[in-house]
């Protein structure tokens, strides 16, 4: 499967990463100007298993060489405001003109249509008006702002995710019908559909439209976080009667303890198992909880992450080049994906492109030099 990748940032490259882990030929369309944001090209594991040309969209020849292009590849990938690519001849009128079979992703925050679907935003503000940021509890409990769970919820949870099942579903439907199509992949409608679980609760009454309130979201005591004596945290999800009775007796509530559904009490009761988890090292407790169903686990920096058990025994994490990330995931058990090639540097692929891909036109002189 060939991928055109137009060059962008967050939601995008990642999307385009996921389906080169999984071995996909993405090309990377980078700019000859340097990204205005981001880490030295060495280290963008988002680059990892694909491969770079330079083109400049501004320049005469450079739409036709990025159709040159899409008349070879299965996918394109860009995540430019609403407008723009067709502005610079490379919009999907244009892109399946060459190539009817395409199947065309568009990666933004508020989508191709709607009254901010031309305006700035960033991760943080998709989830927001998605209402899925309001979810999540800060240090200060309910009453506090909400807290913010990195770009993960909204660019690739809510975004790059659901742009490759849609990239996929397209493709499979191109190869069966010829017909290609285009895929508006926007963070505010994927992380609004990762709450639809959540929206049934609301509607049978078992949800409260407010944070912390709630089973899954810190409202319970015997599903949160808690400090313990050394400052580390462990995270505690006892949800099930069975599990939350093996939690009890492991953390040794003593048999005058509020009940796990004594909703009056959750305020004692929460008290009682922060003192008790206050008592001792985060490592003392792992070493109790260690191999039972009472679903009690260490919260977990991302260097120790790393160099966890069962993590490190999975291969969850991998070094490569020198840098530790995470392998590529889900698995198959005969197509499993692979590490290939390090981040692309830009540029540094046009001759191999040219060649493969057959695009004479493209000019490898063009490409930088390396460590540029």
């Amino acid at each position: 499967m060939r991928v055109v990748e137009l060059a962008g940032i967050g939601p995008g490259p990642f999307a385009a990463m996921l389906l080169g882990d999984l071995g996909a030929d993405v090309v990377r369309v980078d700019r000859p100007e340097p990204p205005a944001v981001g880490p030295d090209p060495a280290y963008d594991l988002t680059n990892r298993n694909k491969r770079s040309v330079l083109i400049d969209l501004k320049a005469p020849d450079g739409p036709g060489l990025v159709l040159d292009l899409v008349e070879r590849a299965d996918l394109l990938i860009e995540g430019y405001r609403p407008g723009v690519a067709e502005r610079l001849g490379v919009g999907p009128q244009d892109c399946l003109a060459r190539n009817p079979a395409l199947v065309y992703g568009r990666m933004t925050g508020w989508g191709q249509s709607g009254p901010r679907a031309a305006t700035a935003g960033h991760d943080l503000g998709y989830t927001a008006v998605a209402g899925v940021l309001g979810l999540v509890a800060g240090a200060g409990g309910a009453d506090e702002p909400p807290g913010i769970p990195a770009n993960l919820l909204g660019d690739y949870a809510g975004g790059s995710l659901y742009l490759v099942v849609g990239l996929l579903a397209a493709l499979h439907h191109s190869r069966a019908t010829g017909a290609g199509q285009v895929v508006d992949a926007a963070i505010v409608d994927g992380a609004a559909h990762l709450g639809s679980i959540l929206w049934g609760l609301l509607a049978a009454g078992h949800w409260q439209d407010r944070r912390g309130a709630n089973l899954l979201d810190g409202g319970a005591p015997f599903y949160a976080i808690y400090r313990t004596a050394d400052g580390g945290h462990l995270a505690v999800g006892a949800l099930e009667p069975r599990f939350y009775a093996e939690f009890a007796r492991l953390l040794d509530l003593g048999p005058d303890a509020p009940g796990q559904y004594e909703l009056a009490r959750w305020p004692e009761l929460r008290a009682l198992i922060a003192a008790r988890f206050a008592t001792r090292t985060r490592a003392e407790w792992e070493a109790v909880f260690a191999g039972s169903d009472a679903c009690v686990e260490p919260v977990l920096t991302m260097r120790q992450a790393a160099a966890d058990g069962h993590l490190s025994a999975r291969g969850t994490y991998v070094e490569a080049g020198g840098v530790t990330q995470p392998a590529p995931a889900p698995r198959f058990s005969a197509t499993p994906g692979t590490l290939r090639r390090p981040p692309a540097r830009p540029g540094a692929d046009t001759a191999e492109v040219a060649r493969d891909w057959g695009v004479p036109g493209l000019h490898p002189n063009s490409a930088p030099e390396q460590g540029e």
